[in-house]
């Protein structure tokens, strides 16, 4: 692997976790110095994250991981659904018993997954996060469209930064597992609809705990509430 190529990884890993902050300033000597990688990899490195919507770039300001808002969130999960709902809709008509049995072991697997990190209760567990991304490649794995899954692939990593912030303002009255193991129940039942809708809710739910903590704000910019239904 290439010192480029590990720099890019170690800095979209920061950037999806919310360890680099959104909107925070990203000194690549800085970068260069603690990874011990050379100026030239951080530099492709960021480069190739800016194309990508992780960070952004001024000639003044330089680079930074790229910032977050209501506006943004609800245009990102209200095309996400209808993306991600495409390919699950192929995967129900297309999927056979390997893909069933892929659903199965992932949500297995989730299941058992704590959420939040043992060491820092207030910080989404790493393992949860991957078990969670699995289980959700697994649902629409069976599409066949490569076209869709590169998109639902690139939208699902764009609300991960999202999906982090959340993590200090849930509660317990949000039933994860359960959300989950409806989804999976519609799909392998072959229940598109249902299966679609729930997909739906289940996204707009998580956006709910940061539209509803920044209501206010949201307010005074005049941005309205997701265009994805709730029910």
């Amino acid at each position: 692997m290439s010192l480029t190529e590990r720099a890019y990884r170690h800095l979209r890993d920061d950037l999806l976790t919310c360890r680099l902050v959104p909107g925070e300033r990203i000194n690549i000597k800085d970068v260069s110095d603690s990874l011990g990688f050379s100026l030239g990899a951080v530099r492709e490195a960021l480069s190739r994250l800016t194309s990508e919507g992780f960070v952004t770039q001024d000639e003044a300001r330089g680079f930074r991981a790229t910032p977050i808002s209501m506006a943004d969130l609800n245009d990102l999960v209200t095309v996400r659904s209808e993306i991600e709902g495409q390919c699950l809709r192929r995967a129900i008509a297309c999927g056979g018993i390997d893909w069933e049995s892929a659903i199965v072991s992932a949500a297995h697997r989730l299941s058992k997954t704590p959420t939040r990190d043992p060491a820092d209760p207030a910080r989404l567990n790493e393992d949860y996060a991957d078990a969670h991304a699995a289980l959700h490649h697994a649902l629409v794995a069976a599409c066949d469209s490569p076209w869709l899954l590169k998109m639902r692939d690139w939208l699902y990593n764009q609300s991960e930064r999202y999906r982090y912030l959340t993590v200090p303002l849930a509660n317990g009255e949000r039933d994860l597992a359960h959300e989950h193991a409806e989804i999976v129940a519609a799909a392998l039942a072959r229940d598109a609809d249902r299966a679609v809708k729930l997909l739906g809710h289940h996204l707009v739910t998580t956006a709910r705990l940061l539209i509803d903590a920044r209501a206010g704000a949201a307010a005074d910019e005049g941005i309205p509430f997701l265009g994805v239904k709730a029910g």
